[in-house]
């Protein structure tokens, strides 16, 4: 399935085992957007790592999105679901940030997820994330934030 979204973003459902493009867009992080990720340095991504990021099954959803032009993927977002939650991670690539693609992807998942019967997400949030908390924000349902160490669990309802 492909569905073409505003300002040229398509997106498509990552296929399962699809390695090359997860790992194309970690290649396409710096340092710090690796750091605000993974909650911590992240260089690399293990064999055991990258297969995990692009599982996909009945409980594992991903989809990702590109930009008209851009033949490499601009970002990421997948859900693992747990019931009738799924905790979730968007990434977007270090030159796309900023321009809404997490929104949209976070968007579509949402729709997706609602569509099976998840009426919430939850997301680990680094402390020093906070864009992806702006992201988190704009989902319609009820919204909760709280401390977990040193980084932030935010619970998201998924409003009908």
């Amino acid at each position: 399935m492909q569905t073409i979204y505003r300002d040229g973003l398509t997106i498509r459902q990552l296929r399962n085992g699809d390695t090359a493009t997860v790992l194309s867009l970690f290649s396409r992080l710096g340092e710090r957007s690796r750091v605000s990720r993974f909650c911590g340095a992240k260089p690399r991504l293990s064999d055991a790592e990258l297969a995990q990021l692009a599982r996909v099954d009945g409980g594992r959803h991903v989809l990702v999105g590109y930009v008209d032009g851009d033949p490499l993927p601009a970002g990421i977002a997948r859900l693992v679901r747990d019931g009738a939650t799924a905790e979730i991670a968007v990434t977007v690539a270090d030159d796309y940030q900023g321009r809404g693609i997490g929104t949209t992807l976070l968007g579509a998942l949402a729709a997706d997820a609602r569509a099976a019967g998840i009426t919430r997400f939850v997301a680990t949030v680094c402390s020093d994330n906070p864009s992806i908390l702006a992201i988190l924000r704009k989902l319609p349902g009820p919204f909760e934030l709280t401390w977990r160490g040193g980084d932030r669990e935010v619970v998201v309802g998924l409003a009908a």
